[in-house]
């Protein structure tokens, strides 16, 4: 089994936290884990990208290679774009249909998700509401996990785990708000597993 992923968005998104969450996952049920992330101008709002490969088999090289990823998980609909190349043809992708205007000349965000929407295996989430819904905008990449985690070959509840483990030091209402925003994350990946 081999399962190479690309975790996008932009600085502040919590692309690392997503990623740091699925390799702890996929390490503590006993999977092979390779990590490469590229943090760009990330603390002013720079794309930020991890290549995430998990497998049952020793990996030599943390770098996914283009056509291979099984998932694009982004934060920040242009950025899932970014890294089109790397995916599949029957790889998913994942992604936020919130938009980061980070950048002047932003492309016209209905062309963007109707593009995204056109790919085979895509799935636009409204991240931002749901996790306000749970109680923070912060845990928007919660609910994007929580979506991704129907596709990943680890437990729902390993991941649940190490989100317990990662925000304890901030307390236990962070931790329940990334919680909820993660199962409510599931619920809609529900919908891409069903089509």
């Amino acid at each position: 089994m081999k399962y190479d992923m690309i975790i996008a968005g932009v600085g502040g998104q919590g692309v690392l936290s997503v990623a740091a969450i699925i390799a702890s996952s996929a390490m503590k049920e006993g999977l092979y884990v390779k990590q490469s992330e590229v943090h760009g101008m990330s603390q002013r709002g720079g794309a930020v990208y991890a290549n995430l490969r998990l497998s049952d088999q020793p990996i030599y090289s943390d770098l996914i290679a283009d056509g291979t990823a099984s998932m694009i998980l982004s934060m920040e609909p242009l950025e899932s774009l970014r890294y089109l190349h790397y995916l599949k043809d029957d790889g998913y992708l994942i992604t936020s249909e919130n938009p980061e205007l980070n950048i002047p000349d932003y492309p016209d965000l209905n062309e963007l998700l109707q593009k995204i929407r056109s790919l085979p295996n895509a799935l636009t989430i409204d991240a931002h509401k749901l996790a306000m819904e749970a109680g923070s905008g912060r845990a928007t990449n919660m609910v994007l996990a929580g979506a991704a985690s129907h596709f990943l070959p680890i437990k729902p509840g390993t991941m649940e785990n190490f989100i317990k483990e990662i925000f304890a030091r901030k307390g236990d209402k962070v931790v329940d708000i990334n919680l909820k925003a993660f199962a409510m994350g599931r619920k809609l990946g529900e919908q891409l597993l069903k089509s």
